[in-house]
């Protein structure tokens, strides 16, 4: 499960990790975010047809596949599972169109279970990298103005001993030099697994997380964590 992220660092630092041979460096004007919710805009990259190369893009979050009724639907379809993507009505026609995406993050969020209040905490690569969010993205038309919008969702996998203890999932991340394989069709579903868990690090954040329309940086900065709202597992921090 994914259902909240950052992205602060800007597309600069994004095209620099990713590499320049293959991405067009026109920067799109993309503020820091620290609460990415579901339908919200997030900075993604595709690669584009007329070009070939990768290109940052600023996308709805949670895919409404083209035969949608309306914009609703994409609340339900922030993840996809990466078992099923190729079967799963509402994104098979993105995975078998090639439709594939990057979703840069600096973190994403989970909720340590059975604490009271809901304690967040960020989750991040442990040498302080981006990570890389495999995702899928599609088109859907406005019936009412015509107008097309693009939106994503960001692929789900089993988790790593490490986020077995915060939830039963964990977003797809992709290891160092994978982000053009995956977007140009050179890795498969099979090659969609849990990142390592030696690789990633977390620590507690204000409970100010759980407001979407909370922002800024504070968001992000460690917190002590009561003994009174411990994590329902031990944490390997």
């Amino acid at each position: 499960m994914c259902a909240r992220f950052a992205q602060h660092s800007g597309p600069s630092r994004y095209l620099e990790q990713f590499g320049r041979g293959w991405m067009d460096a026109t920067l799109p004007n993309a503020p820091a975010r620290f609460n990415i919710a579901p339908t919200q805009d997030a900075l993604v990259v595709r690669v584009s047809p007329e070009t070939g190369l990768g290109t940052f893009s600023l996308l709805r979050w949670g895919l409404v596949p083209s035969w949608a009724k309306d914009l609703k639907f994409g609340a339900r379809t922030i993840n996809a599972r990466s078992e099923t993507v190729a079967e799963t009505p509402a994104f098979r026609g993105a995975w078998k169109a090639g439709r594939r995406c990057v979703v840069p993050a600096d973190a994403f969020y989970e909720w340590a279970p059975g604490s009271s209040p809901k304690q967040p905490y960020a989750i991040a690569r442990a040498d302080g990298a981006a990570l890389a969010l495999a995702g899928l993205w599609d088109g859907w038309k406005d019936p009412a103005t015509g107008a097309w919008l693009r939106t994503f969702t960001i692929l789900t996998c089993g988790p790593n001993p490490f986020m077995a203890q915060m939830h039963d999932r964990m977003p797809v991340i992709l290891p160092p030099g994978a982000a053009e394989p995956w977007l140009r069709g050179e890795i498969g579903a099979e090659a969609l697994v849990p990142y390592g868990a030696d690789d990633l690090t977390l620590w507690p954040v204000t409970t100010r997380l759980n407001a979407p329309r909370n922002e800024g940086e504070d968001l992000i900065a460690p917190v002590s964590v009561t003994a009174a709202e411990p994590p329902a597992a031990p944490l390997l921090i």
